[in-house]
């Protein structure tokens, strides 16, 4: 994920289960004997300080502070799988990951001891024992993401200005919204993704809607999967728009691009939050990940 919720390699499962009835779980999850459950975890991060999702040498990352906290919390190696890798700067309120664990780890426990070992900028508020099925990144059904900016001629409120963009000229949100609505479907954002090897730019834009509330406007967008910068530079090509610069139809113009559009400007990561993750019924889970997994690599291949 980076703003990107995932890319569409093809990505060996991870391995393990769950077995039912785990005491202080609050959940039940399917086990395979192998004496070990899967584990969702909600989880909040501030992206500020962060060098983005994905451990990097060197670097101070949200998988890196979680893994080796709960390494040293759990006092095992873990390894987590998430269901979008922010980047650099890019928030989230909603993400979601899970991980292998051990039946004897009192799983309800885990929130309230990890609060007393993690940085105040990341924080687990929910684990729960899930299907054996479950998979944070391919079961998800769509991940939604809100971009905040303000036009105010004072800027961001400074108790707002880590999340929120200031943009220095007056944004018409009709305009921008006339222009989102051009963008919906499933469409090659190449044109607003950078590439990476293997993976397909094509994605399914379930929502792109602004919604103004005085001089804050919040860009709501919503995709089965989003490639890498592209609620970014989407948001950057519709506020090329909202102030006169370009006609509402160019952004969907450029989807007929086969490349990425040198005319789009990436827009900074700290307006943008990581919301929510949806997915199926349970019973569903398997299925969803079934497909997800060969989707992405047919298209890859």
């Amino acid at each position: 994920m980076s703003d990107s919720s995932t890319t569409r390699e093809p990505v060996a499962p991870t391995g393990g289960g769950g077995l039912a009835g785990v005491p202080g779980s609050g959940g039940d999850g399917a086990g395979d004997g192998s004496g070990r459950v899967r584990v969702r975890l909600d989880l909040a991060y501030d992206g500020t300080e962060f060098s983005g999702w994905a451990r990097q040498p060197n670097r101070r990352t949200v998988c890196g502070v979680l893994e080796d906290t709960l390494s040293t919390v759990l006092r095992e190696d873990v390894v987590l799988t998430v269901a979008g890798r922010t980047d650099a700067g890019v928030h989230a309120a909603g993400q979601v990951a899970h991980v292998d664990l051990p039946e004897a780890v009192d799983v309800a426990g885990l929130p309230k001891r990890l609060a007393r070992a993690l940085p105040a900028d990341v924080r687990v508020f929910s684990a729960r024992v899930v299907p054996a099925a479950f998979d944070a990144r391919f079961a998800a059904l769509r991940r939604h993401y809100e971009y905040r900016v303000t036009d105010a001629p004072f800027g961001a409120h400074p108790l707002r200005r880590l999340d929120t963009l200031a943009w220095p000229r007056q944004l018409d949100v009709a305009a921008m919204n006339a222009a989102s609505g051009l963008m919906l479907g499933e469409r090659d954002f190449c044109a607003y993704c950078r590439r990476r090897e293997g993976a397909t730019t094509i994605r399914e834009l379930q929502r792109l809607e602004w919604v103004r509330e005085g001089d804050l406007l919040t860009a709501f967008v919503s995709a089965d999967a989003f490639c890498h910068s592209m609620v970014r530079s989407l948001v950057g090509a519709l506020l090329a728009v909202g102030e006169g610069r370009k006609p509402v139809e160019w952004p969907a113009s450029l989807l007929s691009l086969h490349s990425r559009s040198s005319e789009v400007t990436v827009a900074p990561p700290h307006g943008l939050s990581l919301v929510r993750v949806d997915y199926p019924a349970d019973e569903d889970l398997a299925a969803r990940a079934e497909i997800t997994r060969n989707v992405r690599v047919a298209t890859a291949g």
